[in-house]
């Protein structure tokens, strides 16, 4: 029964331990992945769409779908997340879709603008957009 005991609580602080990071093998060598680093602060690209009135739900989708590829086609894109507004105050004029793109810093978003990928998904939104609104930001904390 100690040894059962003894072979419980082993294992529990084994769990408990904190994990080595990843490791990735480069040519013969195995290398550490260091874990990403948080910048004190970013750069928020934030873009909000209102489309024609024409435009079908499947078109909306396909540029919907269009923008959020753009994250693994431009490494310099640090995070993405983008929603629909369901505010109740009604005073999004007619904009109905929100994208916030993140960067680390203004020269990640100088490549991401006039980025192939940036211009091609710019071509499947143009016959579908009515107004766009773009504001970017840093970060700021008041801790």
């Amino acid at each position: 029964m100690k040894n059962l005991l003894l072979i419980f609580i082993l294992i529990s602080v084994f769990v408990s331990c904190d994990t080595p990071p990843a490791a990735e093998k480069v040519g013969d060598k195995i290398m550490a992945i260091k874990e990403d680093v948080i910048p004190e602060r970013l750069l928020r690209h934030v873009v909000m769409f209102k489309f024609n009135d024409t435009a079908s739900q499947e078109q909306i989708k396909v540029v919907e779908d269009a923008f959020h590829a753009l994250q693994d086609k431009i490494d310099v894109i640090y995070d993405y997340e983008w929603g629909t507004n369901n505010s109740p105050e009604g005073l999004n004029k007619g904009l109905t879709h929100c994208f916030l793109v993140t960067f680390k810093s203004e020269e990640d978003r100088e490549v991401y603008l006039p980025h192939p990928d940036h211009k091609a998904f710019v071509e499947v939104l143009q016959p579908v957009l009515d107004d766009v609104t773009v504001i970017d930001y840093w970060t700021s904390s008041d801790k």
